[in-house]
């Protein structure tokens, strides 16, 4: 067993530790090798429960984080999620390895070449596109679940208006500098929301995001 097969089996038990319990979510984070979705020479580093930089400004999200918002999901088997921020491709890799139907928006052609090479590269059949991903991608809509990887001044509507009765939306909200993680259930033409506090997320993008 290698360095990183040690560190990954670390990682596991750490987010279970911080009360991470989907093993479905488990199972995929230690399957998925996210040293394959981080540039050198941060690839070392690849297990450590920590934000790591992936170029243009942007970070890949620390271990916990990626697995509490995919925890929170709660996606149907097979279900359709949507990613906003495809960023270097690991958290597509991660619920596509789950067995989701996964599409990912990126806006900055670099990152998103880079994750295409990666997700390729592993075989995980997932659809991309470039473009502002605050108003969603309406040709496969509705979703079963959409999560936003980036933090935003507030929810965008249409999000909301993309997810299936009872589908949800995990999005960081808050100002530049802290965030608060919003779960908002669709019920009908409603939706009932929960708040967890405590995450920090690059600034999210767009027309119903910052400028």
């Amino acid at each position: 067993m290698g360095i990183l097969d040690t560190s990954r089996e670390e990682m596991i038990q750490l987010l279970r530790e911080r009360g991470i319990t989907d093993e479905q979510v488990l199972r995929s984070m230690n399957t998925v090798p996210r040293e394959r979705f981080i540039p050198e020479p941060f690839d070392k580093r690849a297990y450590e429960d920590s934000a790591l930089p992936i170029g243009r400004g942007q970070t890949i999200s620390q271990p916990y984080t990626v697995a509490f918002m995919t925890q929170a999901l709660q996606a149907p088997a097979g279900g359709k999620v949507l990613e906003i921020g495809t960023g270097s491709g690991y958290q597509a890799a991660v619920l596509a390895e789950m067995g989701f139907r996964v599409f990912s928006i990126e806006r900055e052609p670099e990152l998103l070449s880079f994750a295409r090479r990666k997700i390729d590269s592993l075989g995980y059949r997932i659809a991309t596109k470039g473009g502002d991903g605050t108003v969603g991608w309406s040709e496969y809509a509705p979703y079963s679940a959409i999560v936003v990887t980036a933090g935003a001044p507030g929810i965008p509507d249409p999000l909301l208006d993309q997810l299936e009765d009872g589908g949800r939306l995990v999005i960081p909200v808050g100002n530049l500098d802290v965030q608060t993680i919003m779960i908002c259930t669709r019920r009908g033409d409603s939706h009932e929301t929960e708040e967890v506090v405590g995450f920090k997320f690059v600034p999210l993008i767009g027309k119903k995001g910052w400028k």
